[in-house]
C-alpha cells in the first residue's frame, strides 16, 4: 500500500489533512521553529496552519529581508530556518539571499506559492518555472504536486539542506495542492548525516604537519559548532600552529588566543598574505579557499600548489575541484577536530615563526597610529566597542568598505557572534540582525551598514520595531557608494560617475518607525550616543558621518586617485 493517499471527495477521511497542515506540521517533526515571511495569497492555507501551531512567525516587509534572516539563523545555529514567500516576484525578490546561503553554505529552506495546477504553462498571474529560474542558485529545486509527498519531499530537503556542503532548498508549492486533503504518514525527524575522517587520513595528516616548518591552517565555510571552535582552538594554540580565518569567518578562531593571526579576506595583510605563499603546508578545514581568501587564486597554484595541502572538506565534489590537495579528507570541521586527538609536540623550530605572525597580526590590528580625514575616527570607535560590547554578542554587515573597519578591528572571540556574507552582498547587516535578535532575544545584537547597504534593506528596520527587537544599527555614510568609488578612482582617476549618494537623516529615520536615533560628527560623541542607544531598549540607529576621504584605515581616496594617476592610468 502506499503510505499517503489523496481525498478529492466532499467526505475525506477524518485523518486526512490540508497540504498546508501537513506541511507545518512536518516542520515542527524537523525541528524547524522558525518561520520568516512575507504573506501571499499563494500560501494561505500555510498560513492558516500556522495559526494553530507553536513556530515562531516572523512577518517582514520585504522577501529579501525575510530570505537574510533565515540565512542568518541557519549560520549561527547550523540548523535550518523555513522562509516563505509568494509566488513569482516573492520569489524574485528573495534571490539575493539565496545568493547568499549558497555561497555561505548555509542550510535554509525557501518555500514559495506557485499557480494552480491547472493554469501552468499558461502566462497566469505571477507565474514562473523554479527550476528553471533557481536551478543554479539553490542546492536543490523541486515542485510539489501531490500533497500526500509533501512528508517525503520536506524530509529530503532537510536532508539536502544540511548533508554535505549545506545550502538553500527550493521548493515550489501550486496554491490548490496546499487545500487538497490527504491522509498520510508523517516522516521521522531527519538525523545529521556527517563525513568522518578515516584513521589513517587523520595519522598522515598528524604526520605532515608535525615535519612542516613554515606550516598555516585555513579555516572558513559551515558545519562547525561552538564545542569544535573551542577545542580547535586549544589544540592548533597547543600545537604551536598559527591560524587564519578566509572571508569574514572570524568567529571560528578566538582573535585573543596567540595562534590566531589574522584574516584572508579584503584588504588583507599583506605580509600575512606573503606568508601564506612562503608556507610550506597549509591545512584547510572547511574553507574553499575561493577567489577573495585566495587573493584572486593568486596564494595556491593551480591545480598543483607548490605548498602541501590538506584539505578538509564535508563535500567530496569539492576536494580537487580547484586545488590538488597532496591530502584530501572528506569530513565535516567538527568530525575532523573531534578525531585529531592528542596535541602535536610544539616543535622548538616554529617558535620563532608563530611568534613572528603573531607579531603581525597585532600590529595590523592595532588602531594605534591610525588616523584618517575628518572628525569621526572610526578605528576609535572600534575599539570603544571592543571595551563594551559583551563576548557573545553578535556583530553583523553587509557589504561595503565600511566593513573593513569591522573586519580589521572587532575582536571576535567566540562561534556564533559574527553574521557576514561572504558572497558580499549589500544590504545584508540589517536584516541578519533581526534575525539574530528573534533567536537569541537576549544577546547583544550591532549592526554595521553603510549609507548605500542599509537602504537596500532597511524597512526591515520596521520588523525590528514590530518585535520589539533592541538591535543597534551603526550606518558609517560617507555620502556615496564607497567601494565603487574607490574602485572607479583606482581606475578613471578623477571621472566620478553613478556613485554619488543623497541621504536622508537617518536618526530621524529611525524615530519615524518608532525606534531610537542618534547622529554622530565626532569621535568623542560616540560613546555617549551609543550607551543611550542601548538604554533606549529600542530599536536603534547611530547615524555616524564620516569624510568621504576615509574610505580604508589604509588609504585616503586621493591616495588611491594620486596613485592611479602616477600608474598612467585614466583618461589622457
Amino acid at each position: 500500500m502506499h503510505a499517503c493517499s489523496n481525498s478529492p471527495s466532499p467526505s475525506p477521511s477524518p485523518a486526512a489533512r490540508t497540504g498546508g497542515q501537513i506541511l507545518v506540521d512536518q516542520l515542527r517533526i524537523h525541528g524547524i521553529r522558525h518561520v520568516f515571511c512575507v504573506p501571499g495569497e499563494s500560501y494561505l492555507a500555510v498560513l492558516d496552519a500556522l495559526h494553530d501551531a507553536d513556530l515562531e512567525v516572523t512577518v517582514c516587509r520585504q522577501e529579501g529581508g525575510a530570505m537574510m534572516m533565515a540565512e542568518a539563523h541557519g549560520k549561527l545555529t547550523g540548523q535550518p530556518a523555513a522562509c516563505f514567500v509568494t509566488r513569482g516576484p516573492g520569489a524574485t525578490n528573495a534571490t539575493p539571499g539565496i545568493h547568499i546561503a549558497t555561497h555561505d553554505a548555509t542550510p535554509v529552506l525557501v518555500f514559495v506559492g506557485q499557480v494552480e495546477r491547472g493554469v501552468r504553462e499558461r502566462g497566469a498571474l505571477q507565474e514562473l518555472d523554479y527550476r528553471a529560474a533557481f536551478g543554479h542558485i539553490a542546492k536543490w529545486v523541486t515542485e510539489i504536486d501531490d500533497a500526500g509527498r509533501i512528508p517525503e519531499v520536506v524530509s529530503r530537503a532537510v536532508h539536502t539542506a544540511t548533508s554535505g556542503r549545506p545550502g538553500p532548498v527550493l521548493i515550489a508549492l501550486p496554491e490548490d495542492m496546499l487545500v487538497e486533503r490527504a491522509d498520510c504518514a508523517d516522516a521521522r525527524p531527519v538525523r545529521e548525516v556527517a563525513a568522518h575522517p578515516g584513521a589513517d587520513q587523520v595519522a598522515e595528516a598528524r604526520d605532515l604537519l608535525a615535519r612542516a616548518e613554515r606550516p598555516l591552517v585555513v579555516l572558513g565555510g559551515s558545519r562547525w559548532d561552538a564545542d569544535a571552535v573551542a577545542q580547535f582552538a586549544r589544540w592548533a594554540e597547543a600545537s604551536n600552529l598559527p591560524v587564519t580565518v578566509s572571508l569574514r569567518r572570524q568567529m571560528l578562531f578566538p582573535t585573543a588566543n596567540t595562534a590566531f593571526v589574522g584574516d584572508l579576506g579584503f584588504g588583507p595583510n599583506l605580509q600575512l598574505v606573503e606568508q601564506v605563499k612562503r608556507a610550506d603546508l597549509v591545512l584547510l578545514i572547511g574553507s574553499r579557499m575561493s577567489e577573495t581568501p585566495s587573493q584572486g587564486y593568486t596564494l595556491l597554484d593551480i591545480p598543483v600548489p607548490q605548498q602541501t595541502l590538506i584539505h578538509v572538506y564535508p563535500d567530496a565534489a569539492e576536494i580537487g575541484r580547484v586545488y590538488a590537495p597532496t591530502l584530501g579528507i572528506c569530513a565535516t570541521p567538527a568530525a575532523f577536530v573531534q578525531a585529531l586527538g592528542e596535541p602535536l609536540p610544539a616543535a622548538a623550530s616554529r617558535t620563532a615563526y608563530a611568534h613572528g605572525l603573531r607579531d603581525i597580526y597585532e600590529a595590523w590590528s592595532s588602531t594605534e597610529g591610525i588616523t584618517t580625514p575628518g572628525e569621526l575616527q572610526m578605528a576609535q570607535v572600534m575599539d570603544h566597542l571592543n571595551q563594551v560590547l559583551p563576548a557573545d554578542a553578535i556583530v553583523c554587515n553587509g557589504a561595503g568598505n565600511y566593513a573593513t573597519w569591522v573586519h580589521r578591528f572587532y575582536r571576535f572571540n567566540g562561534y556564533g557572534t559574527q553574521l557576514a556574507p561572504t558572497s558580499g552582498s549589500m544590504g545584508y547587516g540589517v536584516p541578519a540582525a533581526v534575525g539574530a535578535q528573534r533567536v537569541f532575544p537576549d544577546k547583544t545584537v550591532v549592526a554595521f551598514a553603510g549609507d548605500g547597504c542599509f537602504l537596500m534593506n532597511g524597512q526591515e528596520f520596521a520588523t525590528a520595531v514590530q518585535y520589539g527587537l533592541p538591535i543597534v544599527v551603526i550606518v558609517v555614510d560617507n555620502g556615496m557608494y564607497g567601494t565603487i568609488r574607490m574602485h572607479q578612482e583606482r581606475e578613471y582617476p578623477g571621472r566620478v560617475s553613478a556613485t554619488a549618494l543623497r541621504n536622508p537623516d537617518f536618526a530621524a529615520y529611525a524615530r519615524a518607525f518608532g525606534g531610537h536615533g542618534e547622529r554622530v560628527e565626532r569621535t568623542e560623541d560616540f560613546a555617549p550616543a551609543f550607551a543611550r542607544a542601548r538604554a533606549s531598549g529600542l530599536p536603534a540607529i547611530v547615524h555616524c558621518v564620516i569624510d568621504p576621504e576615509a574610505i580604508s584605515p589604509a588609504f585616503t581616496l586621493t591616495q588611491v586617485r594620486d596613485a592611479a594617476v602616477a600608474a598612467g592610468r585614466g583618461r589622457g
